[in-house]
């Protein structure tokens, strides 16, 4: 019998962009038994609604996905909400699932844990070396306290929790609502409208400088699932691709892909966020043999015909 094959699981989040990744590999894996907290019935905020989460569903493992996600622009919007919602999801779903008797739970921390300005590529050892880059720390910090909690739950109950980062997720099936979607989805949208209504040209915040490391959506479910399979330790993990790509560059190979030929021009009273970002891989692969396999330019097109056929 395969590991997931006599699992019950609960999937905050199940249903959201890597959620139902993670969903379709555990179904092919065999596992019958997953449950999937819609949030129309239950308020992961509320503690009455994650008890009735955990009485409803009786899980054996725990992945909490559910989070308040966004671009700069929605996070500088709503720092307060950004930090209490992701916060506050956590600490009771954690609490709980430890009163519950859960075997595993697998919190999905971010990249935005990491200081503003962490040696690139960034090792999970200088987590706590400064500050999270400003417009996006009270999401950042409030997965940081799960991982705080994680380690004191299991140094004090012998809570089995892991903390796994994962750096910037694209692909099929990703957030286009410009109010609060990803740089990838966001300059994608961009590059078709303008093309659509003929526009010449397209602005884009910040300076071009930045650079980012993306993990097509579909590796990273594979990635959280090898993690939950075989990873049980206190220590924060780096789920990511291992490469760094310029926002100009990236903004480049978009406009090829989409067909927009006009003038990018840069909006530099707008912040770049952190300045840097690119993960060290290293321990996924050793602890539990994860490497990334889809090539950036095929996972782009991916996205990219899925949008334009959605």
């Amino acid at each position: 019998m395969g590991f997931w094959e006599d699992k019950r699981v609960l999937i905050t989040g199940g249903a959201g962009f890597l959620g139902s990744y993670v969903v379709e590999r555990l179904k092919k894996k065999g596992c019958k038994s997953i449950f999937i907290p819609r949030r129309e019935d239950y308020d992961l905020t509320k503690i009455e609604a994650v008890k009735r989460a955990y009485h409803d569903s009786r899980p054996g493992i725990v992945m909490h996905f559910a989070a308040k996600v966004g671009g700069i622009g929605a996070n500088s919007r709503s720092p307060g909400e950004f930090f209490y919602d992701n916060l506050i999801m956590g600490t009771q779903l954690i609490e709980e699932a430890r009163l519950f008797g859960v075997e595993k739970f697998v919190i999905l921390g971010t990249v935005c844990c990491y200081p503003k300005f962490t040696p690139v590529p960034f090792r999970e050892e200088k987590l706590w070396d400064g500050y999270p880059e400003e417009t996006n720390a009270p999401y950042g910090l409030a997965k940081k306290a799960l991982l705080v909690q994680a380690q004191a739950y299991r140094q004090q109950y012998g809570f089995n929790a892991i903390f796994l980062m994962p750096t910037n997720l694209y692909g099929p099936r990703d957030n286009f609502n410009p109010r609060s979607s990803h740089v990838i989805p966001a300059l994608i949208k961009k590059c078709f409208d303008a093309v659509k209504e003929g526009k010449d040209e397209i602005i884009i915040w910040g300076s071009g400088k930045a650079t980012r490391e993306f993990l097509y959506v579909d590796d990273a479910a594979e990635g959280i699932l090898l993690a939950a399979e075989k990873y049980d330790k206190p220590d924060p993990i780096n789920i990511g691709a291992g490469f760094e790509i310029s926002v100009k560059e990236l903004i480049g190979i978009i406009a090829k892909l989409t067909g927009f030929k006009g003038k990018i021009v840069w909006d530099r009273s707008k912040p770049d966020g952190q300045p840097r970002r690119m993960l060290d891989t290293s321990k996924a692969k050793k602890e539990f043999e994860f490497i990334a396999k889809t090539d950036f330019r095929q996972g782009l097109k991916n996205v990219i015909d899925w949008y334009k056929n959605s």
